[in-house]
């Protein structure tokens, strides 16, 4: 069972990187190229939208939606380009996100402002 959960975590780190690639390689559908570059990016990020901190919440987008969004990304690639991509993520390192912490801090930010407005016009008053 623990041998399982390790090969299955293994093939989902390579696929992130693969997803990564394909987002950006021109060969790709436009629709495929977006989702997988959007997924790969959040994953590979190293900050959360919703932190691990927040019980329950703060794992299910790790458990949950990047694995379903992995698996609709891989599903929208050609075979053979997908496993090309996967050749070369097996052979790469780990790629770094720095896109995607900006947009996630800026998600943040937003999030933020648009609370405290709330907030401050129904609350503060």
């Amino acid at each position: 069972m623990l041998e399982t959960v390790k090969r299955w975590a293994r093939a989902l780190k390579r696929d992130v990187v693969a997803l990564w690639l394909a987002g950006r390689d021109p060969r790709v559908p436009f629709g495929a190229k977006l989702l997988a570059g959007a997924i790969a990016a959040y994953a590979l990020s190293p900050i959360d939208l919703i932190p691990d901190f927040i019980p329950v919440l703060g794992y299910f987008d790790d458990l949950i939606i990047v694995p379903i969004g992995i698996w609709a990304a891989i599903k929208l690639i050609p075979p053979e380009l997908l496993d090309e991509f996967r050749e070369r993520a097996r052979a790469q390192g780990r790629p770094k996100s720095l896109a995607a912490v900006a947009a996630i801090i800026a998600i943040w930010i937003v999030l933020a402002v648009v609370i405290g407005t709330f907030t401050w016009r129904h609350i503060g008053r």
